[in-house]
């Protein structure tokens, strides 16, 4: 009777496992096989904010943005000859053991490092011209940082903060990523056609492989060590290629203007890539084993940088023109919240168990103005898509940023103040530009704009529009402010 009971329970335990989805442990940058770890008040979701200057902090167990980290001050104060704060904080990544956190600030060369406890800055380093993102080595002894403005890896030592050597790649790294094993670092390019593999034991370049064009921002290796995936923001492509030599170039996506950040999440349904495509405000979900589309999911304006979750339930996006963050459940590929933050985040970063004990808000400040923003869309029936302009309040002035799409690729073209909503008259540029092979820009400008285009104080009320530059001068606008 027991022997059949056994057998009985056996039976239906393995029905069970044919029929129930199988849960993945393990999380980027993690190996495939460490333990997933599922949300709570210790975790801490993390922005870089590039116009406030300031590093958001969320906790995500209830979507609840705690303050910011104030790493400097906002324009025009950060003009100033005698500014010492940091300036256009931008890249992120975090420690293996959790309690360190990297904030990278393009503007002032600068590698800062955070305790995740206390909020509280450790140490900065400065290094070469323009860094964009850096990242811990799996043992944790080093931060290897890509010196976009120049043609290296700064190699630093995490105990001493110092930097200890450098790594000659081809020139405008954009970010380093390492196999979830510690052997390999993967770097992509920002301005050369060329990813290239390091070994992290010796510093030694063994691999390359060919971009489908120069301009790569960002790269995932999967936590089960197969694949590594980047993503080309001039074409809006992404590409994947094997983790292993001979680094071959496994499948080439199509996925979309101003295509930017890619990372990757394990759930109970399998392994998936997550891609924001800033010029659909959208993330795409891809299939790793099939490279199929599962999922699309509007997300809110400009998608950038994305992070999941230690359990791979979630998945949380910076929304660069919403100055938000939003929250997907990955099961349902849905949004489930959208949490407002500083200004423009760019890279950002989920830290499980960051804050051990506590409630972790030591050192964090309100938003202030950085609260403060005015958006606009700009659009006709002639370009193929609207463009979103975000103007960041920074007291007396505002930051504007145009996420262009929608227009002729690889044309000069000028963002410009019209008399009238219908663009007739002369025009008044701000900014010149030209799009990418994807038809697509991101332009800035700075100056008492938002009182110009909403007629605030009495200000006679003028509309934004883009025109092609013809001759050097604008042309017939082609997309209006709406």
């Amino acid at each position: 009777m027991r022997s059949s009971l056994a057998a009985l329970l056996l039976g239906t335990a393995a029905s069970l496992a044919v029929i129930l989805p199988q849960a993945r442990a393990g999380q980027v940058p993690g190996l495939a096989a460490s333990p997933d770890i599922p949300v709570s008040h210790r975790d801490r979701f993390y922005t870089s904010d590039q116009f406030s200057n300031t590093v958001s902090v969320i906790d995500p167990a209830d979507n609840k943005l705690l303050g910011v980290i104030r790493l400097g001050d906002q324009t025009p104060g950060n003009l100033s000859p005698l500014y010492r704060g940091q300036l256009l904080v931008h890249g992120m990544g975090f420690s293996p053991d959790h309690k360190t956190l990297l904030s990278v600030s393009i503007g002032s060369n600068s590698v800062t490092f955070i305790d995740t406890a206390t909020n509280a800055v450790k140490h900065t380093t400065y290094v070469g011209r323009s860094p964009h993102e850096a990242f811990f080595t799996p043992d944790g002894r080093e931060v290897w940082v890509s010196v976009r403005g120049e043609n290296y890896i700064a190699v630093l030592d995490a105990a001493t903060y110092a930097e200890k050597s450098r790594i000659t790649v081809p020139n405008g790294p954009g970010m380093v990523i390492f196999s979830p094993d510690g052997i390999y670092a993967y770097v992509v390019s920002s301005f050369t056609p060329e990813t290239v593999v390091v070994s992290t034991a010796d510093h030694a370049v063994v691999g390359h492989v060919k971009q489908d064009s120069p301009f790569s921002p960002d790269v995932a290796a999967t936590p089960d060590g197969r694949q590594v995936w980047l993503t080309l923001k001039d074409i809006g492509r992404t590409m994947v290629f094997d983790a292993k030599p001979p680094f071959a170039v496994l499948k080439t996506i199509d996925t979309g203007p101003i295509t930017n950040h890619v990372n990757i999440v394990r759930n109970a349904h399998g392994q998936f890539a997550y891609v924001t495509v800033g010029g659909l405000n959208v993330v795409k979900v891809f299939d790793t084993a099939s490279f199929a589309q599962v999922a699309e999911i509007p997300t809110g304006a400009l998608p950038h940088g994305l992070w999941p979750s230690g359990d791979g339930t979630r998945i949380y996006v910076g929304l660069e023109n919403a100055d938000a963050v939003a929250a997907i459940d990955t099961l349902t590929n849905t949004v489930t919240a959208t949490i407002p933050i500083g200004q423009a985040p760019q890279g950002v970063a989920y830290v499980p168990d960051a804050v051990p004990e506590g409630p972790g808000t030591e050192n964090l400040q309100p938003l202030g103005v950085a609260a403060n923003a005015a958006h606009l869309t700009l659009g006709s029936a002639v370009a193929k898509a609207d463009t979103q302009v975000s103007l960041f309040d920074q007291g007396l002035v505002q930051v504007l940023q145009a996420a262009v799409t929608g227009l002729k690729p690889k044309q000069p073209y000028v963002l410009a103040l019209a008399d009238d909503a219908k663009g007739t008259g002369a025009l008044q540029p701000l900014a010149s530009f030209m799009t990418n092979p994807a038809g697509a820009a991101i332009v800035n400008a700075v100056g008492p704009i938002r009182q110009i285009v909403t007629g605030d104080g009495g200000v006679a009320k003028r509309y934004l529009v883009i025109a092609p530059a013809e001759g050097g001068k604008p042309g017939a606008p082609i997309q209006l402010q709406q």
